[in-house]
């Protein structure tokens, strides 16, 4: 089964999300993206994206092209502003990456996390009350090596609160969906 995947406009098998990874790292083999190659794929507006790096949101592109961690913050931020306002998202990912524009504070890289969220979102369908949660995430976290004591729960809260947020509104627009088939009857 095919999915969007999460923060983007980019289908891929939910069944093989290591496929839509590999999707996602061979878009920057060239060498990064620019912000308009960035806007077509994320769906978020080219101003939006320069205002994000005007505001701190992420760190400035490097030769006017985007890196795959840029990215990953993008969609990240991009997935999570319908759920909570962008102050919250902010304080959501300076609790793990400490200062937003400055990537030498990080206790995990954007694109690390972001790949945990997709694997974690990914099982969702699959995931029932907290103890599967717990274990899903013990599973996506097994490999990761803390640079700092307490990195690992500071992540697993974060996934979280990600999966959460993503699964509330995938309910919200299927509820809409559903309301707006109610009425065409």
């Amino acid at each position: 089964m095919e999915w969007t995947i999460p923060g983007t406009v980019i289908r891929g098998p939910r069944s093989d999300v290591e496929a839509s990874i590999r999707q996602i790292e061979g878009m920057f083999l060239g060498g990064g993206m620019i912000r308009s190659q960035l806007a077509s794929v994320s769906g978020v507006e080219p101003h939006d994206i320069q205002n994000w790096v005007k505001r701190g949101f992420l760190s400035s592109p490097v030769n006017k092209r985007y890196s795959i961690q840029q990215f990953s913050r993008i969609v990240t931020i991009n997935m999570l502003r319908s759920a909570m306002p962008m102050e919250k998202i902010c304080s959501l990912l300076s609790y793990v990456n400490g200062e937003l524009d400055d990537e030498s504070d990080d206790i995990i890289d954007d694109t690390v996390l972001y790949f945990m969220f997709l694997r974690l979102a990914a099982r969702a369908r699959h995931i029932g009350g907290t103890d599967s949660w717990d274990e899903a995430i013990a599973d996506i976290l097994r490999d990761y090596a803390e640079p700092v004591p307490g990195a690992k729960e500071r992540i697993d809260q974060v996934l979280r609160i990600m999966l959460t947020a993503w699964i509330g509104v995938r309910t919200i627009q299927r509820a809409d969906a559903m309301l707006t088939e109610l009425y065409q009857e």
